[in-house]
């Protein structure tokens, strides 16, 4: 058994540290480095996890490193002569290249960049992870199967790692938006918050699970509910009219064009 350390554990770590205690799979021990008192108090009482020292947990067979990417330089400076190498890095840090962890490590070290998104605090996560250029088939396959702990994982080259910002890293809030909008309108068409909430709630759930298990295209599941000249062909007709399309499409380009802005610093 080795031992994990959870670098910054925030509304995303505690999510995977979560995931990783409930694990039948994970016997690793956990330790976590959290500045924060009250933190550190909470994540002993509620998960029995010890809290240590940059230095003492760098020495860690896995680390998560889960700070804020304006602290990730500081960090791994401080930590940098304590990684041996054969250690697994993982960066949850957006717009943090493995290329730069690379530099501040020995050589040795596998670094895999992730990038997750908030349904990971339900269970039902998109993880996204991109090796680094010295990071070995194990190391990534062992990274897969912690970020597995918080949902769905996808392996891709880091050079597409804007895009999937735009796609899974802030699609959460596109729906969250369009939700806002829904209960809005259900309102002015003389529904409760209450009714219109729990009716646009439920609806998207529903068409998540039909999307998901379904086995059919979106284009196709949209078309069965869309009788010809009938009230859903009607509101189509009028997003269309309204350039819903394109704007979403702008809105994932504008999306990914800062995630890259981010990234080069």
């Amino acid at each position: 058994m080795g031992t994990t350390a959870l670098f910054g554990v925030g509304m995303m770590g505690g999510a995977i540290l979560e995931g990783l205690l409930a694990s039948d799979s994970f016997n690793d021990e956990i330790v976590v480095v959290e500045k924060r008192a009250e933190r550190t108090t909470e994540l002993a009482d509620v998960y029995g996890v010890k809290n240590l020292s940059d230095e003492a947990a760098a020495a860690s067979n896995t680390i998560l490193l889960m700070v804020k990417p304006q602290d990730m330089a500081d960090l791994l400076d401080q930590i940098s002569g304590f990684v041996k190498p054969g250690t697994l890095v993982i960066s949850v840090a957006a717009g943090i290249t493995t290329e730069f962890i690379e530099n501040k490590l020995q050589t040795g070290v596998s670094v895999v960049r992730v990038m997750p998104n908030t349904p990971a605090l339900v269970g039902e996560g998109m993880s996204v992870l991109s090796a680094g250029a010295n990071c070995s088939k194990d190391a990534l396959a062992s990274a897969t199967t912690i970020m597995a702990c918080i949902g769905k994982t996808l392996i891709v080259d880091e050079s597409l790692q804007n895009s999937v910002t735009a796609v899974s890293g802030s699609g959460p809030a596109y729906i969250f938006y369009i939700a806002e909008a829904m209960i809005a309108a259900g309102q002015k068409l003389g529904l409760s918050q209450e009714a219109a909430h729990e009716l646009t709630v439920q609806t998207i759930v529903g068409a998540a699970a039909m999307l998901r298990d379904a086995n059919k295209s979106p284009e196709t599941l949209r078309q069965n509910v869309t009788s010809p000249n009938g009230t859903t062909a009607r509101a189509i007709a009028t997003f269309d009219e309204h350039k819903f399309r394109e704007a979403i499409e702008a809105g994932m380009q504008a999306c990914h064009d800062r995630s890259k802005e981010l990234s080069e610093g």
